[in-house]
């Protein structure tokens, strides 16, 4: 891995287990669980200086990246309620990169996404930690991936989500 990989994908990128355990999702949920408070610590160790400051050239501010971690996990808990809900249904991809330009992304203080996680998390570990097996092999299909993802793996893919950014705030806080 590069130099510009290994700050791009400080946690490397998402890999996927051959076989995924009941150790690995309850692993995952108590992820996405603690997320918004560990979110909360990351963002208040930086504070607004370095928050304003890019993780990486060429890359978002650590403002950016906290807005987009609401903006995801939104349409995150959106997808598992219609795997959920109905038939493989095509998921609506958005332009992650435009909404992080958008002006609530780029000048709201990061506390307003932060509030935003703590009760969307607790509602959506509420629904994870209900699901059983069957449940958890409902697919979504992401037109822009071109592919099923069943809700086991987009499970595993948001916990490493949620990893993969409080990393590149880690990287700030290094800065």
């Amino acid at each position: 891995m590069n130099k510009d990989d290994k700050l791009r994908y400080p946690v490397g990128k998402f890999a996927l287990p051959d076989k995924i355990t009941d150790d690995e999702i309850n692993e995952w949920i108590n992820f996405i669980e603690e997320f918004p408070a560990k979110l909360d610590l990351a963002v208040r160790e930086l504070g607004n200086k370095k928050l304003a400051k890019p993780y990486r050239p060429g890359g978002w501010t650590g403002l950016q990246v906290v807005h987009h971690c609401a903006d995801s996990h939104v349409n995150a808990f959106i997808r598992f309620k219609l795997a959920l809900t109905e038939d493989t249904p095509v998921i609506k991809p958005y332009k992650e990169d435009k909404w992080a330009e958008l002006a609530d992304s780029l000048n709201m203080p990061a506390e307003s996404s932060i509030a935003l996680l703590v009760p969307l998390h607790r509602k959506w570990v509420f629904l994870l930690r209900c699901l059983n097996e069957d449940e958890l092999g409902r697919k979504y299909y992401h037109p822009d991936e071109d592919r099923e993802f069943t809700l086991a793996e987009a499970l595993g893919l948001y916990a490493w989500h949620c990893k993969h950014h409080l990393a590149h705030l880690g990287l700030l806080k290094d800065a």
